[in-house]
């Protein structure tokens, strides 16, 4: 089938994961832990922050995973009120400091672009929250250019559940298997596997390696900005 709608996770793929996401993770960790940096560096790590690079491993609770595992991981004994009261204090930071502290992948605007030009119904499923991910797109100045915006809490179950892929294909009014599905870590491509995905595209931007990525994804890539290209080309065969 032709391929006619992309659908784009955000974290790592569209912008830069650790300069994004290792300042609001730090301050959490900091209020989770008060007065105790050994502690609060230990969250960070459990989280899958390795200690050696200073970056986000790929499949960690923090790359991968959603705000209420992070909650859960960090705060194992809050149950009830207490806990939903967390995770809206997380979601919270996710769409305030996660927005304003968000760093583009170089060529983003320009990949968007193209693909916007071109027809394509764009859309983006994460698992942050949706309005985290709703503040962080427009505070780049490219959430017009998506028609629907998914956070894990716009579904029933997150990555790599279909449900986003699903989703989104039935708002475009194309069948799963005319959608690329563009990630950086192993749940987008499972995801993709899982929800029949017309092509499913790795991208090394973010936390996942080739060899994480190479053994789910149709083709991987360096960038997003790359993936113009990579349809044109298909579009040729």
């Amino acid at each position: 089938m032709a391929l006619r709608a992309v659908l784009f996770d955000k974290d790592g793929t569209l912008i830069d994961f650790d300069r994004t996401w290792y300042p609001v993770m730090a301050r959490l960790a900091a209020e989770a832990a008060p007065d105790d940096p050994a502690r609060a560096a230990h969250l960070l790590q459990i989280g899958g922050l390795d200690p050696v690079t200073g970056r986000f491993r790929a499949g960690s609770v923090i790359a991968a995973g959603t705000i209420d595992e992070t909650v859960d991981l960090w705060y194992p004994t809050l149950r009830g009120a207490p806990r939903l009261a967390m995770i809206t204090r997380f979601n919270h930071a996710c769409a305030t400091e996660g927005a304003a502290r968000a760093v583009a992948i170089p060529g983003l605007s320009e990949m968007l672009e193209v693909l916007h030009g071109q027809g394509y119904p764009l859309g983006v499923a994460t698992n942050d929250g949706h309005a985290s991910a709703v503040a962080t797109l427009d505070r780049l100045g490219c959430l017009d250019r998506f028609g629907l915006v998914m956070g894990y809490d716009s579904v029933p179950n997150p990555k790599p559940a279909p449900d986003q892929l699903h989703r989104f294909a039935g708002h475009a009014g194309v069948a799963a298997a005319e959608v690329v599905m563009v990630g950086d870590n192993v749940h987008d491509l499972q995801m993709a596997r899982a929800g029949g995905a017309g092509l499913a595209v790795g991208v090394l931007s973010g936390t996942g390696t080739r060899q994480d990525l190479a053994g789910l994804a149709d083709v991987v890539i360096d960038s997003v900005a790359q993936l113009p290209q990579v349809l044109e080309d298909l579009g040729r065969k």
